[in-house]
């Protein structure tokens, strides 16, 4: 399978799981709009009316945190459970196993498109303005896809070689919703030398200031930090596509037992 029919495959697929999905919902494609909306409230409503944390505009603040963080995580924990969810069509046909991951990962493209649209709605009904500026979301969101991906592929292999590894990838999640910066701000780090290595050993915090840079901000997303989130994606996909191809067969093994 050349590389032209492995994205026709994972287009197609991807999109026939979404239409799969909705005819399954009541709401449909409504959820697309309302789950992201329902996660920012929820954490909107704890921290500015329990804890009585936040700003002026700490609602769009965590917007722009959570929306992004959400097609993460959403993504990769998809992505790795993806050939372990497929194993009876793994073990009917001669299918590559890093295409179950890129669909899964595709399927949540298209829904990010909806939440991304939700999150401009919110940024220009509250006064923000589109600018020059927001070019710069092109490298940021394809850095973002490059970084889910690799990581996806990567964690796919521990999922299929032991399944409790999705336990690991939960907790994975968690330590880093609240370590990439999606409550506060990681400009507030006094500490120069110890902000720069939050935001270059955590791809997830680079990302998320540098959405919120762009987009309320009017600021520029330092090029570093796009090259270290690109490195973390490469290297996790590389070494993920490595190990399903250097492994299939055990993998496939462990699949029937």
């Amino acid at each position: 399978m050349n590389v032209f029919q492995s994205l026709s495959l994972v287009h197609t697929q991807a999109v026939m799981k979404l239409k799969s999905q909705a005819n399954m919902l009541v709401l449909s494609y409504l959820w697309w709009v309302l789950e992201p909306l329902l996660y920012v409230l929820l954490f909107y409503f704890v921290f500015k009316y329990v804890l009585y944390r936040g700003g002026e505009d700490f609602f769009i603040f965590l917007v722009v945190g959570k929306i992004p963080f959400l097609w993460f995580s959403k993504s990769v924990t998809s992505g790795a459970n993806s050939i372990v969810e497929n194993k009876g069509l793994l073990l009917q046909r001669v299918i590559p196993k890093y295409i179950f991951p890129l669909i899964n990962c595709q399927e949540c493209v298209y829904k990010q498109l909806i939440s991304f649209a939700v999150m401009f709605i919110a940024l220009l009904y509250s006064g923000y303005h589109i600018s020059a500026g927001w070019w710069q979301l092109l490298p940021l969101v394809i850095a973002n896809y490059i970084l889910i991906c690799g990581v996806a592929l990567f964690f796919s292999v521990f999922v299929t070689a032991a399944p409790d590894f999705r336990m690991a990838i939960q907790l994975f999640m968690m330590g880093l919703m609240f370590t990439s910066g999606i409550f506060w701000d990681v400009n507030l780090i006094q500490d120069e030398s110890i902000k720069e290595l939050l935001l270059i050993v955590n791809p997830m915090a680079a990302l998320i200031d540098g959405y919120r840079q762009v987009l309320m901000y009017n600021g520029i997303f330092e090029t570093q930090y796009l090259v270290s989130v690109l490195a973390w994606g490469l290297s996790a996909g590389v070494m993920g596509l490595l190990a399903l191809n250097y492994f299939s067969n055990q993998l496939t093994r462990k699949l029937l037992s």
